[in-house]
């Protein structure tokens, strides 16, 4: 097994960790490398010199991923890259090629390793070989097919990360389906918000979960669901808490047993459906911070290319190798995991919580399934970082090669617990993306140093940048996240967004024609990323992404509340605080309303009820306004940057705003919050 060298050392100068000869040499980066230089006579000093070609001449770059994979399609294509005069958006790839991402996925089948090992909650660790995975997804994609499942239909699910999930999106893929999924612990009205403007045909569920060891019913929820998709034709039911469960009497649309399905199908054959290049693949869901969530809509041969060179290259995720990471199915980065089978690799899945019985639970899996990619988001490793687990002196572990953190930024004091309590030589991979393009933008590099609280190097073919205020480059100091050249998983569209408005608004409104992704970063003189957090509206919650109209939509349910404003601030140390500010109503002739516990309980409980408890805030504070724009948008992003101390001057002017007094309440709170909070 590769190793590497460590150091680790107070001197953020120094690294924490440096890949040594053998990992370099067995990497697949390295045999990226030797390819270029052998079959296109390439040859490239350092990773940065790769980078720096790969993001200028995209056509040849692309071509060689193309190349380099191995990838099958059924016909030519005629134009590796079409790039429109005017940026980024439209740009099309491989035109004229024709292709199945489940198909790439199955080149890997063999009797040597098992696809699949999982475990919950409720059941113990347990293997699914390849040959009982295409068995099952062909019984699927039989069952679909006869019920009128086309390429192009929608196919959703409500269902845990678990087995089933997994074949239930190789067998829609294999179709030319269109997957879409919501994790059970969401709110029935945040599924339906997502889930009726995309019409599905066939809804996947379960009866239940177990969470935090409690069991938890979903049969009334999603009795209500599916009353609420008209477009249904067909329920498939997965007895997941309760195997005795039957399916679910007066449904408007036919309902059955996962179990029926497949004993109905055991001879059935796997095929796969070409399809265009820029077909849809999956509608994943933005946080909805304006409206209702985005439905982001990416292409299947840009989710393949993307995901095959983050995963082998970046990652170096080998044939054979074990890979996990800590999701839901309403998270991207469950697409992201189920990505690594085209790599060889066999995907670990877990269900239930990061924390139960205890903070263990997950590096005990590691240990027992022997996993060698590790991943979780940046809140659960500083969870265990403050809960003082430490691995260092344990035989544990011994297969762990990287441990993979994402979903908020990873502070200098979580890189260093890493390798002081968890293990020496391990290869940290903070990775930054996202939901957009259902991938990285930054990562890890097998060719480079680790150092604390910085993230190793831009990903090939992503030509990220920091912009200053006035829209050009900065490096060592803050700047918003841009990208300057088009990437092959950015979303083909919208679904439901006619003229591509909400598209273009999402990532080109702020800069003509050039990506805003709305992060605050620094690219070191090293060429390292440091990510800040968020310089727009969305909501990061311990690394989970929330919507801030959906707390809008819930907070003004509540009768005494006329009008509300949340935000979520980034805090030292990787933590985060979440205030929300609440209008009152008055009523005539009684005096001003002020906000009490019952009021408080009132809007607690509906943020719980209607979506999460992650959407309830960390304090609630009664305010006389809310500030918006001239046209009528509340003032989410600078009220943000202020109350995390920047001068109120250079966020907003307040020229644009329709009520500029308001301005003065969050001014004056700044310095309240600024004593009070971010200073401990």
């Amino acid at each position: 097994m590769a190793s590497a060298t460590t150091t680790i050392s107070p001197d953020p100068k120094k690294p924490l960790w440096k890949p040594d000869r053998r990992l370099i040499d067995s990497s697949q980066m390295k045999r990226y490398l030797d390819w270029l230089f052998v079959k296109k006579g390439l040859y490239f000093r350092d990773y940065h010199d790769l980078w720096d070609w790969s993001t200028t001449d995209l056509e040849d770059f692309w071509l060689s991923i193309w190349q380099f994979f191995n990838i099958q399609s059924q016909t030519d294509f005629q134009e590796v890259v079409e790039k429109p005069a005017t940026g980024l958006f439209g740009t099309r790839w491989f035109t004229g090629a024709t292709l199945n991402y489940a198909e790439h996925i199955f080149r890997h089948r063999t009797n040597d390793r098992p696809a699949l090992l999982f475990q919950s909650e409720q059941r113990p660790l347990t293997a699914m070989s390849w040959n009982e995975l295409e068995k099952q997804v062909a019984a699927l994609a039989q069952f679909l097919r006869e019920k009128g499942v086309r390429s192009g239909d929608r196919v959703v699910s409500v269902l845990p990360n678990s087995p089933e999930a997994v074949v239930a999106f190789l067998a829609t893929n294999s179709l030319g389906a269109i997957w879409s999924s919501c994790s059970p612990d969401f709110g029935t009205t945040s599924i339906i918000d997502r889930f009726r403007p995309i019409e599905p045909k066939v809804l996947l569920a379960i009866d239940g979960y177990t969470y935090n060891g409690k069991p938890i019913d979903k049969t009334g929820a999603l009795h209500e669901l599916q009353a609420a998709l008209p477009t249904l034709k067909q329920v498939i039911w997965i007895p997941y808490l309760n195997p005795d469960f039957e399916p679910l009497t007066g449904l408007r649309s036919p309902a059955v047993l996962w179990n029926t399905v497949l004993e109905s199908y055991p001879n059935a054959a796997l095929t796969f459906e070409p399809v265009p290049f820029d077909h849809p693949i999956w509608i994943l869901f933005s946080s909805g911070t304006t409206g209702k969530p985005k439905a982001i809509t990416h292409s299947v041969g840009g989710c393949l290319l993307e995901h095959l060179k983050a995963l082998v290259l970046h990652q170096d995720v080998q044939p054979g190798d074990r890979y996990f990471w800590y999701s839901t199915t309403g998270w991207m980065m469950w697409n992201y995991a189920v990505a690594s089978l085209l790599a060889g690799a066999t995907l670990v899945l877990y269900d239930g919580s990061a924390s139960y019985p205890n903070l263990d639970v997950l590096w005990n899996l590691a240990e027992r399934a022997r996993i060698n990619h590790f991943g979780a988001g940046a809140a659960y490793l500083l969870a265990c970082m403050r809960a003082d687990l430490s691995f260092s002196n344990q035989p544990k572990l011994s297969h762990l090669r990287t441990i993979g953190s994402t979903g908020s930024p990873l502070p200098p004091e979580g890189f260093r617990w890493v390798y002081e309590s968890v293990k020496k030589d391990v290869w940290l991979i903070s990775l930054s993306g996202g939901t957009d393009i259902c991938s990285g933008f930054v990562g890890g590099s097998p060719l480079l140093p680790v150092f604390e609280g910085e993230i190793q190097c831009r990903l090939l073919g992503c030509k990220l940048d920091a912009f200053d205020e006035s829209g050009k480059p900065v490096r060592n100091e803050l700047g918003e996240m841009v990208i300057l050249e088009p990437m092959p998983s950015m979303p083909i569209y919208f679904w439901n967004d006619p003229g591509n408005q909400r598209y273009k608004a999402s990532y080109f409104e702020h800069y003509d024609g050039i990506w805003r992704h709305g992060d605050w970063i620094k690219i070191t003189d090293r060429k390292t990323v440091i990510i800040y957090g968020r310089s727009d509206a969305t909501l990061n919650r311990d690394g989970v992404r929330i919507g801030t109209s959906e707390i809008y939509s819930a907070v003004e349910s509540v009768p005494a509340v006329s009008d509300s404003l949340v935000v979520c601030l980034e805090l030292h140390g990787g933590r985060y605080f979440m205030p929300l500010f609440v209008v009152l109503k008055d009523q005539p002739g009684e005096p001003p309303t002020e906000l009490d516990e019952a009021v408080a309980q009132q809007i607690r409980q509906a943020l719980r009820t209607q979506y999460s408890p992650r959407h309830v805030p960390d304090a609630i504070f009664q305010v006389p306004e809310i500030p918006y724009t001239i046209s009528g948008k509340k003032v989410e992003a600078p009220i943000k940057k202020i109350l995390m101390g920047l001068s109120p001057e250079r966020v907003t002017s307040r020229d644009t705003l329709r009520n500029p007094s308001a301005l003065d309440t969050y001014i004056q709170l700044a310095d309240t919050l600024k004593s009070d909070l971010l200073v401990k």
